[in-house]
């Protein structure tokens, strides 16, 4: 597994509840911002990828929650890639509060890739983008 690659961010008001707690569902927005960020970091930012008529969809996603996090606490994302597979890459993360390092949240997401143009159906990942990843588990 490759070193975390590390995403920062800060809760916004219309992610909390009305006591100022980040509603559960947020964290899907974290995990996602963390995984969007590790693959532009790898040279294959979202965007580029769609254009060349591939989409990352989400097969499975898991999350442990373990503390609140509230409005205007800023959060280190760390995203790693666990497991690269044949037309699949499963990425885990840990959620931390910034002041302290208290983890709040730690979860998985595999997402499968998926052409654009034909259908929807599944397809290997391309072969550039399992050499950066394969790259990035080595290091």
């Amino acid at each position: 597994m490759g070193k975390p690659h590390e995403h920062r961010l800060r809760v916004r008001y219309s992610e909390t509840d009305q006591m100022g707690v980040v509603h559960h569902s947020s964290y899907l927005i974290y995990l996602e911002e963390g995984r969007l960020s590790l693959m532009r970091a790898l040279g294959f930012p979202y965007e580029e990828v769609e254009r060349r008529g591939f989409g990352m969809a989400v097969r499975s996603v898991e999350v442990r929650y373990r503390a609140a996090a509230r409005y205007g606490d800023e959060l280190f994302v760390r995203t790693t890639i666990e497991r690269l597979r044949g037309a699949s890459i499963t990425y885990g993360y840990e959620v931390e509060r910034v002041a302290g390092g208290e983890r709040l949240a730690s979860g998985t997401v595999e997402v499968a890739c998926l052409t654009l143009r034909d259908g929807f159906r599944p397809v290997p990942v391309p072969d550039d983008i399992r050499a950066a990843i394969e790259a990035y588990l080595a290091r």
